[in-house]
């Protein structure tokens, strides 16, 4: 009865096992961030990472219950200390499948909310052990049955060997500003070629404060702003952000007590993967939108707003001619981040075409103080000389390139078969090898050299192109680069009151949507509204229901809400 009710459990943890696989098949695909595959479908990272958090606790869970069910069969056989340590040559090895579990196991505890939210670090490098994961598996259940989920995991080693390469490469910060309120400028150099959305997001690494931390940050600026720069704004909220601020400033004393000829000398510098995103600008085809933020979110705004004002400047193709935005600040402190955008330099006379409306929902202040008007002086430090050619970002990943990128996908692919070919050929087939678990690694070998061998051709053909696009560029690009820039640092000491736009500033409220929403669908008549917003889950979640409210008890010719969150929570 014994044996029977073992050998059932053992059954029953199979199956569960197969299903595990089939969800490990799809579980990497989402956190592949460059990938041909997501840009074809125009899924940016930040939203399939949440299809990668679901698939992550049900392939855990279900994986979790064929351990369990094994265990459960050996004990009751009275063999289980000796399965777990059993290593198969012919069939399932399954030690390799304890230490893949437990693997797994410590990934998925650390990557739970409260653990993830409170020490960000142990999640970040626990979550490397996706490599024992990974390899152990391939030998837990060899070579055939980790082609299951052998896909998906190809197409992240793709992603993550191009990624590699990316990051490898030292960007130039062009410029660095600290504003009071706590919020950091980084201005990065990047060539011409390399193309993004305003709804975009890079990584960002700077070595002086950790080689193994990797930050996203929205990015501020338009693509249009410049073809040799993007800007991102950082609040400084942990160590990490507290050490860059320090780091700032420490260069800005410097600075000011070195010799003029000598200041180009000082730079800061950066590792960057990206830009990610949207392949189309989604913003440009609203009529109508509402622009949702709450505190940093409105970073992404600022490089839609920036957009919109050079595409209506330009006469590009742009729906947007009513616009409002709501920001929700803690402090008033926060008010010059709207500075960063000098809506009179990128469109003169702008508000003859543009319908532009500002919010601003002061939460924490109950009155204006008393310097109220006067935007706060910045803090300042620039490593900008007029001749400066330094290193720009790699354009190896992103949006745009999808030729060089879909070319990157399929000669691996090729690649990968020929090896495979080629290993059973010469190797397997000759020598008579049947060990599954040595088959298993042998799988993971190809996969690994075929990136490596045909995968860095095409990437090394890739890079020498880039070089060669960015040689052409003009004699005179580097001078209009900081002509840019320096306008933009100009923008930041203008008053709230040259400004050519309503900014109604509210002390002591928070916004309420349903007054919003229901009093600019009135006034807009029956359109489609666009809703992007960029903030906290709670302010993500009370636009949306208010979006869903709206919609449900519009009548007849009303307008219409379309929600669209722009947030990144890993």
């Amino acid at each position: 009865m014994k044996e029977r009710s073992g050998k059932l459990l053992e059954l029953t943890g199979l199956r569960f096992g197969f299903i595990g696989l089939i969800c490990l098949a799809f579980l990497f695909l989402p956190v592949a961030r460059g990938s041909v595959l997501l840009r074809a479908i125009d899924i940016p990272f930040e939203h399939a990472t949440r299809y990668h958090v679901w698939l992550g606790h049900l392939t855990m869970a279900i994986f979790s219950l064929h351990g369990l069910f094994y265990i459960i069969g050996w004990a009751i056989q009275g063999r289980l200390l000796e399965e777990l340590v059993g290593w198969k040559n012919i069939g399932i090895a399954n030690l390799p499948g304890v230490i893949s579990l437990l693997a797994g196991l410590l990934m998925w505890v650390t990557s739970l909310p409260g653990v993830r939210r409170n020490n960000f670090e142990l999640f970040f490098y626990t979550h490397q052990l996706y490599v024992v994961f990974v390899v152990f598996l391939a030998l837990h259940v060899g070579d055939f049955v980790f082609m299951m989920a052998g896909a998906g995991i190809f197409l992240f080693m793709l992603d993550r060997f191009l990624r590699f390469f990316q990051s490898r490469k030292t960007v130039d910060i062009l410029s660095a500003t600290c504003f009071p309120c706590g919020t950091v400028e980084l201005v990065i150099s990047k060539p011409a070629n390399l193309h993004y959305n305003a709804l975009g997001w890079i990584f960002l690494q700077i070595r002086e404060l950790s080689w193994l931390q990797w930050h996203p940050f929205s990015v501020s600026s338009s693509p249009l702003d410049g073809k040799h720069h993007l800007a991102i704004l950082i609040k400084v909220l942990g160590d990490w952000t507290e050490k860059l601020k320090g780091n700032i400033l420490n260069l800005s004393v410097e600075q000011s007590e070195t010799e003029p000829l000598l200041q180009h000398n000082r730079k800061m510098t950066a590792s960057v993967e990206g830009p990610y995103g949207h392949e189309s600008p989604y913003h440009l085809t609203y009529e109508n939108l509402i622009l949702v933020a709450g505190g940093i979110g409105i970073s992404p705004f600022l490089a839609i707003l920036s957009d919109i004002l050079h595409c209506i400047n330009d006469s590009s193709p742009c729906l947007p001619r009513n616009i409002l935005i709501v920001w929700a600040i803690k402090n008033s402190d926060e008010l010059p981040l709207l500075e960063t955008v000098d809506m009179e330099a990128i469109c003169p006379l702008f508000s003859d075409k543009l319908n532009l409306e500002i919010q601003t929902y002061v939460t924490r202040e109950s009155q204006p103080s008393l310097e109220e008007g006067k935007t706060p002086k910045a803090m300042h430090h620039s490593s900008i000389s007029p001749g400066f050619n330094g290193c720009r970002m790699s354009g190896l990943v992103g949006t745009g390139h999808v030729v060089w990128s879909g070319l990157y996908v399929i000669v691996s692919t090729i690649g990968f078969v020929i090896t495979v070919a080629l290993l059973d050929i010469f190797y397997i087939n000759p020598f008579n090898i049947t060990y599954w678990w040595y088959k298993g690694l042998l799988l993971i070998g190809c996969m690994t050299a075929s990136i490596l061998i045909f995968g860095g051709l095409v990437i090394a053909l890739w890079h020498l192109w880039e070089r060669k696009t960015s040689s052409k560029e003009e004699p005179q690009d580097a001078t209009k680069k900081v002509d840019i820039l320096q306008q933009n640092e100009a923008s930041l000491h203008r008053n709230f009151g040259e400004a050519r736009y309503v900014n109604n500033i509210r002390y002591g409220q928070r916004p309420d949507f349903q007054e919003i929403f229901g009093s600019h669908a009135k006034s807009w008549g029956s359109v489609d509204i666009g809703v992007i917003v960029c903030g906290p889950p709670t302010l993500q979640s009370s636009v949306a229901k208010e979006c869903r409210s709206q919609n449900l008890k519009r009548r007849g010719h009303q307008a219409i809400f379309h929600f669209n969150s722009h947030s990144f929570d890993l």
